[in-house]
């Protein structure tokens, strides 16, 4: 498996319009943080996209890659993990894309983006599918496995997923059950949100993120979802315990 980091940045992205803080000026590139998303080429040829924020284009071009996208995975439905969805557009020259998401989500897509699921269809209008998920409740693309668990985001409950047993990935939590906890044991790579050092009333901190992630013990854990308040890539990195990183745009990590 491959997994590209497409974005590590919080809701308003890194740097944040109008501030001229070290970070937001820095001229490191691993301190410039588009939305948060990733993109996952499994071992069996089929490529998975997880959240699609409004800085989707943006990513792809970056990336140079142009394929197929056989599933998108969506965490929850706020606006920079959605964003993107009408930028779909391209990829479905190769065929219609599916979309998962639990109901609630799926429902606010069809709100928001109604051209895209009406039995008439201008030309242009992306042809995506949803498909609704419920957590516990394992699915397929193509021959990996896709188990849904419930993580809380505040208090709004989204989706988290354990990928081939092997990748788990949480975004925007706050906290989650012990049963989701449990539904991470043995996996090798761990990705999840640090927002920053300091508390916040829906995402976990870089403390809290760092006892989570020493409660999972998976080999390697990787951090997404930084703001500008989360300190410079480089200062930050050199804290760390051994075998966790901060993730930036464009990392790109195998594993097998």
């Amino acid at each position: 498996m491959k997994l590209r980091f497409l974005g590590t940045g919080t809701s308003t992205g890194v740097p944040e319009v109008g501030c001229t803080c070290p970070v937001c000026t820095s001229t490191d590139f691993r301190d410039n943080r588009l939305r948060t998303s990733a993109l996952l080429h499994t071992d069996d040829g089929h490529t998975i996209l997880i959240d699609c924020g409004p800085d989707f284009r943006e990513q792809m071009i970056h990336s140079r890659w142009f394929g197929r996208i056989d599933g998108v995975l969506i965490t929850h439905e706020h606006y920079d993990h959605v964003g993107g969805l009408d930028d779909l557009r391209p990829y479905c020259r190769f065929g219609e894309v599916p979309v998962f998401s639990d109901a609630y989500t799926a429902e606010h897509l069809r709100m928001r983006m109604p051209y895209c699921f009406v039995e008439h269809k201008y030309p242009g209008v992306p042809r995506i599918s949803l498909h609704e998920l419920k957590a516990g409740v394992p699915f397929n693309i193509g021959t990996t496995e896709i188990l849904p668990f419930e993580v809380m985001h505040g208090r709004l409950p989204i989706l988290g997923f354990r990928i081939d047993s092997r990748l788990g990935y949480v975004t925007d939590m706050l906290t989650m059950s012990d049963d989701s906890y449990r539904l991470l044991e043995g996996i090798e790579i761990l990705v999840m949100n640090a927002l920053r050092p300091t508390p916040h009333g829906s995402h976990q901190s870089i403390p809290e993120a760092l006892k989570a992630a020493r409660r999972i013990g998976a080999h390697k854990t990787y951090f997404v979802h930084m703001g500008h308040h989360a300190g410079l890539h480089a200062a930050i990195s050199r804290q760390l315990p051994p075998n966790i990183y901060f993730a930036y745009d464009g990392l790109e990590i195998e594993f097998h």
